[in-house]
C-alpha cells in the first residue's frame, strides 16, 4: 500500500493512497469527507482491483482550491489526476459531491463502470422556508456591509451567517464556504443522458441530503443503470449497512475483478432481506 502520498495537480497539493492490484477503481468522498470516509469500501476492494482513495482539494491534507470553484473544476482536477496516474477506464465510485464529480468525468470520458451513492447532482426543490432563510440573509448582509456598520459589526455577519446556514455551510470556511453555495446550486442532469457507462446506483430511502427521488431521477436519466435502496438508511447509506452494500458492490463488479471467482456472489452470501432491495433497472 502507498498511503499519505502527494501529487501535485495544477500547482496543488492532492492527497491520496493507493493499494491492491488489477482493474483501477477510484474513490471520491463527499462534501466535507476525506479518503477515510470511503476506507471501509478500500479496504475490501484492494482484495480484487487497484484502489485509489483522493482528499479532494480543499478536504483532508490535500490543498484548498485558489479561488472558488465550481463542480467542473472539481471534474478537470480529478481528470488532470486519472492522466497523472496513467488511468484511462477506471471504476468511478463516488458518495454524495464525489459522486457528482463522477458524473461530470463519465460524461466525457470513457469510464468502464461507475457507482454513485446518495449522489448530489439535482438541484432541490427549495420550500418558501429556505427562501425567506435566504432573502432575509442577503437583506441583513446588505445593510451590514455598508462600510460604516460593518465596521463595527463584523462579528454578527458572521454570527447570521452561521445562524442561518447549513451545518456543512457552519462547518466551512473562507473559500471553500463559497465553494459550497456553488456546488449546492448547481444541477448536472443535462449531463445524465451522455453516460455510457453500466451505472450502479445506491441510496438510503430516508436519505434527507439528497433525496431517494434524485436517485430514481438519476436512474430514469442515464441509459443503463440500476437503482438500489437500502432500507432504513440515510445519506451515509453505505456505511449504515455496510455489508449489505458490499455484497451489492460485488456482484455488480464480479466480472471486472483480477480473480472474478474471488468475488462473492450476492447469492451465496449473506443475502440481503427482500425488503432492503428496491432494484429497478432500465438497462437496454
Amino acid at each position: 500500500m502507498i498511503e499519505g502520498v502527494q501529487a501535485v495537480i495544477d500547482n496543488l497539493k492532492v492527497n491520496y493512497k493507493v493499494s491492491g492490484s488489477g482493474r483501477d477503481v477510484v474513490l471520491l468522498h463527499g462534501w466535507g469527507g476525506q479518503l477515510g470516509s470511503m476506507a471501509p469500501i478500500h479496504r475490501d476492494m484492494e482484495r480484487y482491483f487497484r484502489v485509489y482513495s483522493l482528499d479532494l482539494p480543499g478536504f483532508g491534507k490535500s490543498d484548498p482550491p485558489p479561488e472558488a470553484w465550481g463542480s467542473v473544476d472539481y471534474k478537470e482536477l480529478v481528470g488532470k489526476f486519472l492522466d497523472a496516474m496513467g488511468i484511462t477506464e477506471p471504476i468511478l465510485i463516488g458518495h454524495s459531491f464525489g459522486g457528482k464529480i463522477s458524473i461530470l468525468l463519465a460524461a466525457e470520458r470513457k469510464i468502464r463502470k461507475l457507482i454513485l451513492i446518495d449522489s448530489a447532482g439535482i438541484r432541490s426543490q427549495r420550500s418558501l422556508r429556505y427562501y425567506v432563510k435566504v432573502y432575509s440573509y442577503k437583506l441583513v448582509k446588505r445593510i451590514l456591509g455598508l462600510p460604516v456598520v460593518n465596521k463595527y459589526f463584523a462579528a454578527t455577519v458572521e454570527r447570521f451567517k452561521n445562524r442561518m446556514g447549513s451545518a456543512d455551510y457552519r462547518n466551512a470556511s473562507g473559500v471553500m464556504r463559497q465553494i459550497l453555495v456553488k456546488a449546492v446550486n448547481e444541477d448536472v442532469r443535462d449531463v445524465l443522458p451522455r453516460i455510457t457507462a453500466p451505472t450502479l446506483l445506491v441510496w438510503g430511502d430516508n436519505d434527507t441530503a439528497t433525496s431517494l427521488a434524485d436517485g430514481r431521477l438519476m436512474e430514469s436519466l442515464i441509459p443503463d443503470a440500476g437503482l438500489v435502496v437500502l432500507k432504513n438508511t440515510g445519506h451515509f447509506s453505505y456505511l449504515e449497512k455496510l455489508d449489505a452494500f458490499l455484497i451489492i458492490l460485488k456482484e455488480f463488479l464480479k466480472e471486472d475483478a483480477k480473480d472474478g471467482q474471488n468475488i462473492q456472489n450476492i447469492k451465496d452470501a449473506n443475502p440481503i432481506q427482500k425488503e432492503e432491495r428496491d432494484v429497478g433497472s432500465n438497462r437496454a
